[in-house]
């Protein structure tokens, strides 16, 4: 009897022949097909474990997006469905990813291969915790702050040393800032340890939680070694930190489930790398469908870019990455999307113009550090920025406003960055 529980899969294809082949060629590879028939592949094999193409829907003739040993003109592109017996991976996240992302793209036929969605069972999904603290649970940890989060990176992001770390530390915790986070380029070097690093960042978090009142959120950079990933969280754990930052496609899904087994505070997923998946159009996995991996395997905090930003995505699309974080998977808890990249007072309005909430992360680097007042004007007008935008009102309405008020950091901050289109 065939296992009900199935893994179903939508891919973008290209192939010089007809694509139900192509779509049949990618679901044997991934599941009990050979390119040949082989002694022991029985008809109860082939029932209970092969994967099926249910769907094909043909998009035509296009110039091929990828190299391959033949070299034809024009190929044939097609959406495809594609359902894996779920008995086949079980309710491992490193199976599942082998399986429906695996070696199908080294697939001779295959001149285009997009992992675009992915659904999983109830049964798949239960069995992952999901985010431990998510929106809420870091606001908690901050001191209950609403509104956008307003956050930035350590800069420059290497090359600082303690005294100069220091004095960025304290500056931006002075400032009220929500959260300050390594640059993924800083792990444990030898000139700025990791310990150094969480000794002077939560001595400045300290020091200006006296004067603010405000728990300001240091995501500091556990990447490395994974034998060492658990002492360095524990590193930052005991001297009183409130969040570790892993990045995602480097260390791995594996190890951002390990380490959400035993984190004590929230995980900043870091994306560093997806690019290298994603971002051919004809290549890879979308960013839709490797979220839901990582928020089951526990991030709370996930990068999704920024509009206006300095990366390749379009508005669009990074609006379309953060719906896909708040839309619900089974009964984990939503995640923050961390906004990045060229980030200041311009990009609050359209940002929630697109994704109508301010449950989201903002990381802004030259937009707090370069205000012309210092950081803690830049984090305000920030602040202000996102009010204006959850209320409706034209960003320089407001910094007119406030400026009559006597608080000209939002007027101030529009002028020193320039609108972006």
């Amino acid at each position: 009897m065939r296992d009900h529980r199935l893994i179903t899969c939508t891919y973008y294809i290209e192939t010089d022949g007809d694509p139900r082949r192509g779509a049949e060629m990618l679901a044997g590879e991934q599941s009990s097909g050979t390119f040949v028939a082989v002694p022991g592949e029985t008809d109860r094999i082939r029932v209970r474990h092969a994967a099926e193409v249910t769907e094909v829907r043909d998009l035509g003739d296009v110039a091929p997006s990828l190299p391959s040993r033949t070299r034809p003109q024009r190929v044939r592109a097609a959406e495809v469905v594609v359902q894996f017996p779920m008995e086949n991976i079980g309710t491992d996240l490193a199976t599942l990813h082998t399986t429906v992302a695996g070696n199908l793209f080294e697939l001779v036929g295959l001149f285009g291969c997009r992992l675009q969605e992915l659904t999983l069972p109830d049964e798949f999904i239960e069995a992952h915790p999901g985010p431990a603290f998510g929106v809420d649970g870091t606001r908690k940890l901050i001191g209950g702050t609403d509104g956008a989060f307003v956050g930035t990176i350590v800069k420059p992001n290497v090359g600082l040393s303690e005294p100069e770390f220091r004095s960025v530390v304290r500056d931006l915790a002075r400032a009220s800032i929500d959260l300050i986070k390594d640059d993924e380029l800083m792990t444990d070097p030898g000139y700025l340890p990791l310990e150094t690093r969480v000794r002077v960042a939560m001595e400045e978090i300290h020091a200006a939680e006296q004067v603010t009142g405000r728990k300001t959120m240091y995501a500091f950079n556990i990447t490395g070694d994974l034998a060492g990933l658990r002492r360095r969280h524990d590193l930052v754990v005991g001297a009183g930190g409130t969040c570790v930052m892993l990045t995602v496609p480097v260390m791995g899904l594996p190890a951002l489930a390990w380490l959400r087994s035993f984190s004590a505070v929230p995980i900043h997923g870091h994306r560093g790398g997806l690019a290298a998946a994603m971002r051919h159009p004809g290549l890879g996995v979308s960013y839709r469908a490797w979220q839901k991996l990582a928020r089951l395997a526990g991030a709370d905090h996930l990068h999704v870019s920024g509009l206006r930003s300095k990366f390749y995505e379009l508005d669009d699309e990074v609006a379309a990455n953060i719906a896909a974080l708040r839309e619900p998977l089974g009964n984990t808890i939503l995640p923050i999307p961390a906004l990045s990249s060229g980030q200041n007072v311009h990009t609050p309005g359209p940002t929630f113009q697109a994704v109508g909430t301010t449950d989201v992360m903002m990381l802004a680097g030259g937009g707090i550090a370069a205000h012309p007042d210092g950081p803690a004007a830049g984090v305000r007008s920030l602040r202000q920025a996102w009010a204006a935008a959850a209320a409706s009102q034209p960003v320089t309405e407001a910094a007119d406003d406030l400026d009559r008020q006597g608080d000209s950091a939002l007027k101030r901050a529009l002028s020193c960055f320039g609108a972006t289109s």
